[in-house]
């Protein structure tokens, strides 16, 4: 049984006093913040008439998205022009009224995917991100399961309280020592290990100390783990952990021009024709000729073009995302320009900001904006007033301490000079488009979560290496490296290396009892590093990071860790606005929106109506375009077809004063009302990118995993 329709169904049927108007997708012309500008043809039946009347008009309207559910909606249109070709002028005024009067009035829902796909033919505020870096981190390969235990830098230690131990601070994982000795414990909650130096070496054991013990919290029920211990691999530097069951077992692919190492959850292929290796490491791609390289980055654009024909159904089918050119890539370089918006009550909206003494302030070089060091928090000081970013909304006050409040606006330009070298560059993501004296509403770009387009594919990270704040307490800064961090068209990017899961989770979960320890879940608004998820299980099958078929534990690697489907967890933790620091502040969106009629579903209508730059109203056929014109579809006449071909064939022969006053001529002509006479002349090319764009959606709504779909009805 077909699923109800909803209205992210195109086209959409919007009903008045009049008649009824039917609005076909729309056809985005520029995104800029949450303003969106466009076209879109729709078609007029009035009551009473058997006349279906076709135009387009174009608009500009705001736009509110929910990442978690998929779904934008278009709201407050202001239709800007209408045009009707396929009516006579006498009538024109009365509909352009009846238009004008509707949308405004309506709200139209579409998917994300529809969305991004259509943002192709649309110009979009695009950032220079010429200062990220990609220097290659450490790279260090094990053959047998293991787990990278990274330090962000020298351990420094901070005392337990009420123990005889002291933690480690600057590493996400459960670093013991006893307080005067060489006595290190390492625990995942499941296993524990020892050793007599922080950089091991480690060895499993059974028998921790009983006192230590008691004192860790218990393993997460639902944090999958490994079968057996893993080996742990230690690192002071910014690395990268590349596990293989085994030796690397390399398997051929796209007609033997690539193998890639099927034993493996990192993306590692090989171009034969060369004999070069690549590495995919937070979406960048790295070059050698072996494991002990040296590494070379390699931008997306400038890959073996056998990397373009992977096959989207095979087993690294994902990496597609990671190579510039494909419609996956543009895709996820498309999802980098949508805001994730909100509505936040003023009423409820408080943050409090804790510093490790009194405010320190340093300046950013190139810029007249100074960010806090010594806090946690995200505090910028810009002309001698303050304002901070929590969870993807902006607060000000006029003292360093508060008291905070929702702003109203910020120094925008001050603020957007902000480097990547910065290592609070993403707040320049996060955005204030609008406000009332009840809410504020507001938007962040993936940016502010660290993700951004380089050379036409997602990366992950800035990749500068920013310094830890050590003092009473330790603050962590976003990193780049050292978490097998993937990207995956519906979760975005997650925690790869399934063997380190127990390990993480179970230490960032041990948060308390001691004074100034590791932070990662309040540091950077909320998620380590400002944007990964939790550790959380995503494409642990046979290779599948990022891939977009096998999402998921589908398959398994030996004695690997087995979990649930994290996916719909990861969804939900893509909206920031939805997490529970934001709850309270959000305004009742049920509410908000039951005021807002929703254009229904155009059942029995075919999405194949466009319009093009001009305004004429086209239809796809199987082998071309009909144009709408005199109330009836048409396609243009071969003695018209001839004439465009003589035309060319004249302007091969003739001087340019001739091909001047031949063009002249034919732009007079153009300006007469010739409706009876010819079809009107299309764009076709525009018209071609439209209808590759809306398929494309279409395609990609219908690819989302099904425990994301709702109940959408795909056309």
């Amino acid at each position: 049984m077909a699923a109800p329709a909803t209205a992210v169904d195109w086209p959409q049927e919007v009903v008045t006093d009049e008649g009824s108007i039917v609005v076909y997708q729309p056809q985005p012309e520029s995104l800029q913040g949450n303003v969106l500008r466009g076209r879109a043809a729709m078609s007029l039946q009035l009551n009473n008439s058997d006349e279906t009347i076709f135009g387009a008009f174009w608009f500009e309207a705001k736009l509110d998205t929910d990442r978690a559910a998929g779904t934008a909606l278009i709201r407050d249109v202001r239709v800007t022009q209408v045009k009707w070709p396929d009516s006579k002028d006498a009538a024109e005024q009365r509909f352009t009224a009846i238009v004008e009067g509707a949308l405004p009035e309506n709200g139209f829902e579409i998917s994300m995917e529809r969305l991004t796909a259509s943002l192709q033919t649309a110009e979009a505020e695009v950032k220079s991100l010429e200062n990220l870096r990609h220097d290659p981190p450490a790279i260090l390969f094990s053959e047998q399961p293991a787990v990278l235990l990274m330090y962000d830098g020298k351990p420094r230690y901070g005392a337990i309280d009420n123990s005889p131990y002291e933690r480690v601070l600057n590493t996400p994982m459960a670093v013991v020592r006893r307080k005067g000795s060489d006595e290190y414990w390492l625990s995942s909650g499941k296993f524990w290990y020892r050793a007599a130096d922080p950089m091991g070496p480690w060895t499993q054991t059974t028998s921790p100390p009983a006192d230590l013990a008691r004192m860790l919290p218990p393993a997460e029920d639902d944090t999958p783990q490994p079968d057996t211990p893993p080996a742990i691999v230690t690192a002071d530097e910014p690395s990268e952990l590349i596990v293989t069951q085994g030796k690397p077992a390399w398997k051929s692919l796209t007609g033997g021009e690539l193998l890639y190492v099927e034993n493996t959850e990192s993306p590692w292929l090989r171009d034969l024709p060369t004999g070069n290796m690549y590495l995919l490491l937070s979406g960048r791609w790295y070059r050698a000729k072996s494991e002990k390289g040296p590494w070379t980055f390699v931008p997306a654009d400038e890959l073996p073009t056998a990397f373009a024909r992977i096959p989207p159904d095979s087993d690294i089918g994902g990496l597609r995302s990671a190579v510039a050119g494909t419609e996956e890539a543009e895709d996820a370089v498309l999802d980098a320009q949508v805001p994730q918006t909100a509505a936040i009550k003023r009423s409820e909206a408080s943050l409090a900001v804790s510093y490790d003494g009194k405010p320190t302030f340093e300046k950013i070089p190139g810029t007249s904006v100074a960010y806090a060091v010594n806090t946690a928090s995200q505090v910028l000081e810009v002309g001698g007033r303050y304002y901070a970013v929590d969870n993807g909304v902006w607060f000000t006050a006029a003292d360093a301490t508060g008291p905070w409040q929702v702003a109203d606006s910020i120094p925008r330009e001050e603020i957007q000079q902000i480097p990547p070298s910065s290592p609070v560059y993403n707040t320049t993501y996060v955005h204030i488009y609008e406000s009332t004296p009840e809410v504020v509403y507001v938007g962040y770009l993936p940016g502010y979560l660290w993700s951004f387009p380089y050379y036409g594919v997602p990366v992950y990270g800035t990749g500068w290496y920013y310094p830890p704040y050590f003092g009473r307490y330790y603050y962590p800064r976003p990193p780049t490296w050292g978490f097998n961090v993937g990207y995956n068209p519906w979760t975005g990017w997650s925690f790869g290396l399934s063997y380190s899961n127990g390990f993480l989770s179970f230490g960032m979960a041990w948060g308390g009892g001691y004074p100034g320890g590791y932070r990662p879940w309040g540091c950077c608004n909320g998620w380590y590093g400002g944007g990964y998820r939790g550790p959380v299980v995503i494409n642990t099958g046979d290779i599948n990071i990022g891939n977009n078929i096998n999402i998921g534990n589908r398959t398994n690697i030996g004695n690997k860790l087995q979990g649930g489907d994290r996916i719909n967890l990861n969804r939900a933790r893509d909206n920031l606005y939805t997490s529970p620091a934001n709850r309270a502040r959000l305004a009742d969106a049920a509410s908000a929106k039951a005021q807002l009629p929703r254009a229904r579903p155009a059942d029995n209508r075919a999405n194949d109506v466009f319009a093009d730059g001009s305004g004429n109203v086209a239809r796809r056929v199987q082998d071309g375009w009909e144009a709408r014109d005199n109330g009836q579809w048409s396609r243009p006449s071969f003695s018209e077809q001839q004439k465009q071909q003589a035309a060319g064939t004249l302007q091969q022969h003739t001087t340019q004063a001739q091909r001047d006053a031949a063009q002249s001529a034919i732009q007079n002509r153009s300006q007469m009302n010739t409706r009876q006479m010819t079809p009107p002349q299309l764009d076709r090319h525009s018209l071609d990118r439209a209808y590759n764009a809306r398929q494309m959606g279409m395609q990609r709504e219908m690819a989302r995993p099904q425990n994301l779909k709702g109940g959408f009805r795909r056309r």
